[in-house]
C-alpha cells in the first residue's frame, strides 16, 4: 500500500511490508511540506537519508559561519561608517562587500533551524528566500570582486586621474546589485528555472538536475554570467595590475642605474610592495575560486555529466560551505588587512587586532603597499 499519497512514487514502493512503518520514519525528505515534495528530484530520493548526526555537524558548523561571519562583516561597517577618513570611493566596495556578506550570513538561521527540524521549516517560500539570498550575495560580490580590482588598475596605473569619484563608485555599487537580480528573480518567480530542495533537502537552489534542454541552457547561462564572465574579469585586472607594479619596478631600477646608485629611495619598499600586491592579488582570486568554483562544478555535472551517482547528498553540500565560509574570511582579507583598518580595529578592539610597528620604516613600507594594494584615497582624506 502507498504510504504517503503525496509522495513520489519512490517514497512508497521500497517501503512495504512490517517494517514499512519504522523505515518511513527515515526516508529522505519526510519532514517536507507537501508544497514542496514534488520538487524533490529523484536523483536525491535515490540515496539513504542523512542521519542525525550528519544534520547537527552541519547545523553547528553554519552557526560558527554565521557568528564569525556577522562580527567579521559588522566590523568592517561598523568602522567605515564612524570613521571619516575611511569613507573613501575606494572603500565603498569594501564596505558593500561586507553587505553582500551579511546578505549570505542571513541564510544561515533558516538553514541551521532547518538542520534541527531535518527538513524545510519555513516550505516554499523559506526555500525560495534561502535560494535568493545566496544568489544574490555569491553574485553582487563576484561583481563586487571585479569592481575592486577595476578601482585599484586605474588606481594604480592612473594614480594622477584614476581614482574614482564617489558617485561613480555609488553608481557602480547601484549596478552590482542590479546585476545580481535577473538569474535569482526568475527562479524566485518561476520565470525560468525555480528554487528545488538538493543535497540534505535542508538547502535550496535552483534545479540543475531535471533531464531538460531549459535546464540546461539555464545553467549555462549562469554559469556564465556569474561565474566564467566575473572570474576573466579578475584575471584581466589583476594581471594588469601586476604588469604595470613590474615595469614600475624595473623602471625604477634603470633610473637608479642612470643616476650611479645601488637604488633610489624607498627601493626596497618599491620590492616589498610588488610582494605585496602579488601576494593580495593571488589571495583575492583564490578566495573566489574556492568560494564558487565547486558550486559550478556540482551544477555543471547535474545538468551535463552523464553518471550522476558521483553527485551525492553530501558532494552538493560542500560546495556552500565553502562559499559561507569565504563570506568570513571577506573582510579580513579586504579590509581589515589594511593599515587604516587596523588602527582603528586596535583602537576600539585592542584584544582583536595586535599593535602594529611604530618604525619610520615599516610605516612607510606599509603606507606605499596600501596605496597599491588598497587603493584608498588616503591622501585625500
Amino acid at each position: 500500500m502507498l504510504l504517503n499519497p503525496s509522495l513520489p512514487l519512490a517514497y512508497n514502493s521500497t517501503f512495504e511490508g512490517p517494517h514499512a512503518e519504522a523505515s518511513s520514519e527515515s526516508m529522505a525528505g519526510v519532514n517536507l511540506p507537501p508544497e514542496l515534495i514534488g520538487l524533490v528530484d529523484q536523483h536525491w530520493l535515490n540515496f539513504p537519508p542523512a542521519s542525525s548526526s550528519d544534520h547537527t555537524i552541519l547545523g553547528i558548523v553554519y552557526l560558527f559561519i554565521f557568528i564569525a561571519g556577522v562580527f567579521g562583516n559588522g566590523c568592517v561597517l561598523w568602522i567605515f561608517l564612524t570613521t571619516k577618513s575611511l569613507r573613501t570611493s575606494s572603500n565603498v566596495f569594501v564596505a558593500n562587500l561586507a553587505v553582500l556578506d551579511l546578505v549570505m550570513m542571513a541564510q544561515l538561521p533558516i538553514f541551521v533551524a532547518n538542520s534541527l527540524y531535518q527538513g524545510q521549516v519555513m516550505g516554499k517560500v523559506g526555500c525560495q528566500l534561502f535560494g535568493a539570498l545566496g544568489g544574490i550575495a555569491g553574485m553582487g560580490a563576484a561583481v563586487n570582486n571585479v569592481a575592486i580590482a577595476y578601482d585599484r588598475y586605474r588606481t594604480i596605473a592612473f594614480p594622477l586621474d584614476g581614482r574614482m569619484s564617489m558617485k561613480s563608485a555609488l553608481l557602480f555599487v547601484l549596478f552590482i546589485w542590479i546585476w545580481a537580480m535577473p538569474f535569482n528573480l526568475m527562479p524566485a518567480l518561476e520565470v525560468w528555472n525555480r528554487y528545488v530542495p538538493e543535497g540534505f533537502l535542508t538547502t535550496c537552489s535552483f534545479d540543475y538536475l531535471t533531464n531538460t534542454q531549459d535546464v540546461r541552457v539555464f545553467v549555462m547561462c549562469i554559469f556564465i554570467y556569474a561565474y566564467l564572465l566575473p572570474v576573466s574579469l579578475l584575471v584581466l585586472f589583476y594581471s594588469k595590475i601586476l604588469v604595470h607594479v613590474k615595469e614600475h619596478t624595473k623602471a625604477m631600477a634603470d633610473q637608479a642605474r642612470k643616476m650611479g646608485v645601488k637604488s633610489l629611495a624607498q627601493g626596497q619598499d618599491e620590492k616589498s610592495a610588488e610582494i605585496r600586491i602579488a601576494k593580495v592579488a593571488c589571495g583575492i582570486f583564490f578566495l573566489f575560486l574556492c568560494a564558487w568554483t565547486p558550486y559550478a562544478t556540482v551544477a555543471l555535472m547535474g545538468a551535463f555529466h552523464s553518471n550522476r551517482a558521483i553527485l551525492t547528498p553530501f558532494a552538493s553540500m560542500v560546495p556552500a560551505v565553502f562559499s559561507k565560509s569565504i563570506a568570513c574570511v571577506d573582510p579580513w582579507v579586504y579590509a581589515i588587512s589594511h593599515p587604516k583598518f587596523r588602527e582603528q580595529m586596535h583602537k576600539r578592539l585592542p584584544w582583536l587586532i595586535s599593535e602594529e610597528r611604530s618604525s619610520s620604516k615599516a610605516s612607510d613600507t606599509t603606507s606605499q603597499a596600501s596605496n597599491i594594494t588598497s587603493s584608498v584615497d588616503d591622501h585625500k582624506a
